[in-house]
């Protein structure tokens, strides 16, 4: 099983306080042979509202390059995109990232260009205390 990321409690922690149940810690799913494990699965069960499924792979950006950690992430992302899309078509799959992160890399316009492109669904998170900043669909 893939190592946790380091922000990987604090925003368990955040989606629990806003009402989210984390259902899975990691979200595995079967792919073909192989099987792909995504960091969160987490279900927001509403009155009024249908419920909601979602999956989530956290990334900190920790390495050297942020934009080859962007690469990997984007790679990842679309990958783990056709598991769900097979095997859990009702979960809606996010990339979450820190907000300095955020601000820094993923508001060039270059990187909005491929985050349109991709679809790309964002949980923007603060690093310092268990809160979610932004949701991007």
């Amino acid at each position: 099983m893939p190592a946790k990321d380091i922000y990987h409690e604090l925003l368990k922690t955040a989606l629990q306080t806003l009402g989210w149940e984390v259902t899975h810690d990691p979200l595995v799913i079967p792919a073909g042979i192989r099987k792909v494990y995504i960091d969160l699965g987490a279900e927001l069960i509403a009155a009024e509202k249908e419920e909601q499924k979602i999956a989530i792979e956290i990334k900190s950006f920790s390495r050297l390059s942020e934009l080859s950690e962007f690469h990997s992430a984007l790679g990842q992302f679309n990958f783990y995109k056709v598991a769900l899309e097979i095997k859990e078509p009702e979960r809606e799959l996010y990339l979450a990232v820190p907000s300095d992160i955020y601000d820094d890399l993923f508001t060039d316009t270059f990187i909005q260009q491929v985050i349109e492109r991709y679809a790309l669904k964002i949980i923007v998170f603060d690093t310092q205390k268990p809160e979610i900043l932004k949701w991007i669909s």
